[in-house]
């Protein structure tokens, strides 16, 4: 690969890596605001569930008992999520893997079959759809199915298990839409804040189940979308080209770059730098090890473009280190975003929805603003960093901006015929 080809600034680099993780966000905030408008219409529909379980929430309340009701939700289902979270991480320190990855894999079949289906049955009573109760089931079933299949086998499809992932986000996010207006708001903030604690504190539960699966060298049991690098592999037979994903073994990472960068005799000289000063001509060919058939070198650089750059400047450090550090980078150099910044992004926007179209444009382009800060403080820091802080902040600000300051700005314009 040419040296001119590669990216000259941090800004190139972190291009792609934000267009791949912005793309599933907003399809599944799209979708959540696709959900909300046609099914919520006109209906104050709300949901009894653990994050209801302090306070239930009427009409009649008055908005100190509202929001005083709403917090108590909050730190009641921050409560939960922290001991579950430190139950996982327990569990993961005892070697029980087969046991969280059975339990993900039943959590992800409820959500398919029972949240996914709840919705399509309301779709089919609101669009009136001709179909039999048995063809319904067998459906449901092999969709739930095959979505288990698709996000706990690592031999299918990238696409597949991307898109399962983006709708498991989708239906869950819609039933937090579901809750009472203040108790959504309030949650929204307490979670932004648990993610801060969670990730950054030296005892934060995320941050040991991170630094656990680091020194041992193994995934993290969650369900956590990864923009894996997707190339475009020519079998030589003129057909039409195969997606395929870079995807190495954990523990070889280092090595196997060094190996088959052997292969066409240009070895780099540094291993500490070796993944990062990579240079070539254009006629070489070097092969990464991929799940199924091989990419180009070209290719398995642009696996780790958020760190590529800054390992040059890193005298202390080894490449593997490097490549394994921080929550946001995954084994292949992509970044990782749990499924739940996916949840409350939607969730956010979902709302705003739920009051005015203006809200969620100014919401979602808080979060997408929100997110971009949080790739590049990744990219800059090179540690794990929690994705919904800045978001979900900008988000809120912007909503109650929009709604308490833009809008009466906006209608007073129109009916004075100075904006129409």
């Amino acid at each position: 690969m040419a040296q001119n080809q590669g990216p000259k600034t941090l800004l190139d680099s972190l291009g792609e890596e934000i267009i791949r993780i912005l793309t599933p966000v907003s399809i599944c905030m799209f979708l959540v605001v696709l959900l909300v408008s046609t099914l919520n219409s006109n209906s104050s529909t709300s949901v009894t569930s653990i994050a209801t379980i302090a306070y239930a929430e009427t009409s009649s309340d008055s908005s100190w008992d509202k929001f005083v009701g709403a917090l108590l939700n909050s730190l009641a289902f921050v409560a939960v999520v922290t001991v579950v979270t430190f139950i996982l991480v327990l569990l993961f320190y005892l070697r029980c893997t087969k046991f969280l990855k059975i339990y993900m894999g039943f959590s992800s079949f409820v959500v398919l079959g029972f949240m996914g289906g709840e919705i399509a049955l309301i779709f089919i009573e609101k669009f009136s759809v001709p179909i039999d109760c048995i063809t319904f089931s067998v459906v449901l079933f092999n969709f739930a199915a095959v979505g288990v299949l698709a996000v706990f086998m690592s031999k299918m499809a990238i696409f597949v298990t991307q898109g399962y992932l983006v709708l498991i986000g989708m239906f869950v996010a819609y039933w937090f839409t579901l809750l009472p207006e203040w108790t959504t708001w309030v949650l929204l903030v307490a979670m932004a804040l648990y993610d801060l604690a969670a990730v950054l504190l030296p005892v934060g539960p995320l941050r040991l189940l991170v630094e656990l699966a680091m020194s041992r060298d193994e995934d993290i049991p969650a369900l956590v979308y990864e923009a894996r690098p997707v190339t475009h592999h020519d079998s030589g037979s003129g057909e039409n080209t195969v997606q395929r994903r870079v995807w190495r073994e954990r523990g070889n990472v280092r090595q196997d770059l060094v190996d088959n960068l052997n292969l066409n005799g240009n070895v780099v000289s540094d291993a500490n730098t070796s993944v990062g000063t990579v240079q070539s001509s254009h006629n070489d060919t070097r092969i990464a090890r991929v799940e199924e058939g091989q990419v180009s070198e070209r290719d398995a650089e642009l696996s780790a473009p958020l760190i590529d750059h800054r390992m040059n400047s890193q005298d202390g450090m080894s490449a593997e280190s490097l490549v394994l550090e921080g929550m946001g980078l995954g084994s292949s150099g992509a970044i990782k975003l749990g499924l739940g910044d996916f949840i409350f992004y939607s969730v956010l926007v979902g709302r705003a929805a739920m009051y005015d179209f203006m809200a969620v444009y100014a919401c979602y382009l808080a979060i997408v603003a929100g997110l971009g800060i949080t790739l590049m403080l990744l990219a800059f820091y090179q540690k794990a960093l929690p994705a919904l802080p800045v978001s979900i902040a900008l988000g809120v600000l912007f909503y109650f901006l929009t709604r308490f300051l833009l809008e009466v700005f906006i209608v007073q314009c129109s009916l004075n015929l100075v904006m129409f």
